[in-house]
């Protein structure tokens, strides 16, 4: 039987720390969009933020004080919602598939920032995407949206092995296990990293 994305991104990533699991934390994070995340995106947070993975991507705990989920979520999307967006329609615009005159941040009805990359991309659920059904949209760094009508852990799993899902040529490929970077839990915090499993790539 062939594994779910999910699972086969916890192989590729390897053993989980869940240092920081705490069903308290998306409670309370959850009640404040209104609207519950994905739990396969909860899954692969809890079992490994605060981290940085390959280099680039950025993936932040709700029940860290550090590298903060919720407070990253408030202050991208206070950041996005200064955009007049009557003046700059944006490639993709999000607007448009979800059926939206006025697109809002970090709201069960427009987009919550979930994760960034620091090449300037943004990744965003959009719980009324796909028809209801939940969606990703990723904001390029220069302001063009692609959506993606799939779940966090397939887009994941897509972008370690190379694919362009952050937009057309995109990929950030790195062969060999996938490597992961600590992010400092205080100023004295020395980053540390270390490898996944052998991937066979």
């Amino acid at each position: 039987m062939k594994k779910d994305y999910l699972g086969r991104v916890l192989d590729m990533l390897g053993e989980p720390s869940w240092q920081y699991r705490d069903p308290e934390a998306w409670r309370k994070l959850e009640n404040e969009l209104g609207v519950s995340l994905p739990a396969d995106y909860k899954e692969i947070i809890d079992a490994y933020a605060p981290v940085q993975i390959n280099g680039h991507l950025y993936l932040s705990h709700p029940a860290t004080e550090r590298w903060n989920l919720g407070e990253k979520i408030r202050r991208t999307s206070e950041a996005w919602s200064q955009v007049e967006w009557d003046w700059a329609e944006p490639e993709g615009d999000p607007r448009t598939a979800l059926g939206l005159e006025q697109l809002t941040f970090g709201t069960a009805d427009g987009l919550i920032p979930i994760a960034s990359t620091d090449r300037g991309e943004t990744i965003f659920y959009a719980p009324k995407g796909a028809h209801g059904r939940g969606s990703l949209f990723i904001e390029d760094g220069e302001g063009e949206f692609f959506e993606y009508s799939f779940s966090f852990s397939k887009w994941l799993y897509l972008w370690l092995i190379g694919e362009d899902v952050t937009g057309p040529n995109s990929s950030a490929f790195y062969p060999g296990p996938v490597v992961f970077e600590s992010l400092p839990m205080s100023e004295t915090d020395e980053p540390r990293s270390w490898r996944g499993p052998d991937r066979g790539m």
